[in-house]
């Protein structure tokens, strides 16, 4: 049963908030994102527009693979930057590991994700879980 649900704000500066527990929830969330950036005012560049749709992929793939199986992803934007939020059930940080070139294991995403924030922390909660906040400059 898909449980994805996607809240799209009026306005940027209200944060936008989408559940999801499967994998085709990835897609929902890129789109959300996709959707708030399309929304803000100004309008951030096509760049930055693109690596944040990147960047909550690799978010909500890794909570879905490695968080516990779900995941909520929130989007906020304020004057300087726009953040993704994205909170599972494991209250294990992610590691780095060496990306798999040949087998298709993955091992990519953690070290795109950091190159490509501006800012990136781990804070616990909400519950037993985990929140990964990346912030990108707008």
């Amino acid at each position: 049963m898909n449980s994805t649900t996607i809240s799209v704000p009026s306005t940027p500066l209200v944060p936008t908030l989408v559940h999801g527990n499967s994998a085709a929830d990835i897609s929902q969330a890129r789109q959300a994102a996709r959707v708030f950036t399309d929304r803000l005012t100004p309008a951030p560049g096509s760049d930055m527009a693109d690596t944040l749709v990147l960047v909550v992929s690799e978010l909500v793939t890794n909570a879905l693979r490695h968080g516990g199986g779900q995941y909520t992803l929130q989007l906020a934007a304020g004057p300087g930057a726009v953040t993704a939020a994205v909170s599972d059930p494991n209250p294990e940080h992610p590691r780095e590991r060496t990306p798999d070139l040949g087998g298709g294991s993955g091992g990519f995403g953690w070290h795109m994700i950091r190159r490509l924030t501006h800012h990136l922390t781990i804070t616990p909660g909400p519950g037993y879980g985990k929140t990964i906040h990346a912030q990108l400059p707008r």
